[in-house]
């Protein structure tokens, strides 16, 4: 696949702009330290916010950051479930809001601050960019892990996503998600379903790093 022409490229609160609605994902997470396979499903929401938002100004509250400085970001729910999960009947549901703030005029890098991780819950900040192929790639360092996310858009109703996770401890999973847009009476009957893990062991120690 070929570069995009400067004329083309977007920024990052354009990225998430096209991300707008909702979407079915289809995941398949690699334990690679187990070699064990775990497959599942999710159904995304994804509500872009503008830059006033009251809950962008409270995120920005949160990590001190100026406000002024965001020039958007997103709330994102998730409802779904991995296979490991319908062994002891969960479900892997939740929600994030972010912020993105710049380091460049093109905004097409800077930080993320989110209200919360899902392999550490609690406030984080990570640092966002955009390729030369308009996808965001998205760093972010934990206390005891840390994670390399890129999102790309073959297809306008077609998001890609990868992901691999690092434990500081020496484990490893590398995540692979093809994400298809629904209409709106898709989304509003669609369940949510698993799939089925190979040889898994311990679900709750060793879950895929996005709930969704």
């Amino acid at each position: 696949m070929g570069t995009v022409n400067a004329a083309d490229t977007i920024d990052a609160m354009q990225f998430f702009e096209q991300s707008a609605g909702d979407w079915r994902s289809l995941r398949t997470t690699h334990h690679l330290a187990f070699r064990r396979t775990e497959k599942g499903e999710s159904q995304i929401t994804v509500e872009p916010l503008t830059a006033t938002d009251d809950k962008l100004v409270a995120i920005c509250q949160m990590h001190e950051v100026d406000a002024a400085l965001t020039i958007g970001g997103a709330d994102v729910r998730w409802d779904g479930s991995m296979a490991w999960d319908r062994q002891d009947d969960e479900n892997h549901a939740g929600s994030t809001v972010f912020a993105l703030v710049p380091d460049q005029p093109d905004a097409r890098s800077g930080k993320m601050l989110r209200e919360r991780g899902y392999a550490e819950i609690v406030p984080v900040v990570g640092e966002f960019s955009m390729d030369d192929q308009n996808a965001l790639i998205l760093v972010t360092e934990y206390e005891t892990m840390s994670s390399v996310e890129r999102f790309s858009f073959p297809d306008p109703n077609l998001r890609i996503r990868t992901s691999t996770v690092k434990r500081f401890g020496g484990f490893s999973t590398a995540t692979f998600c093809t994400e298809f847009r629904l209409s709106a009476a898709d989304a509003a009957t669609a369940p949510a379903n698993s799939g089925e893990a190979t040889d898994a062991t311990d679900p709750a120690e060793y879950r895929s790093f996005w709930g969704w």
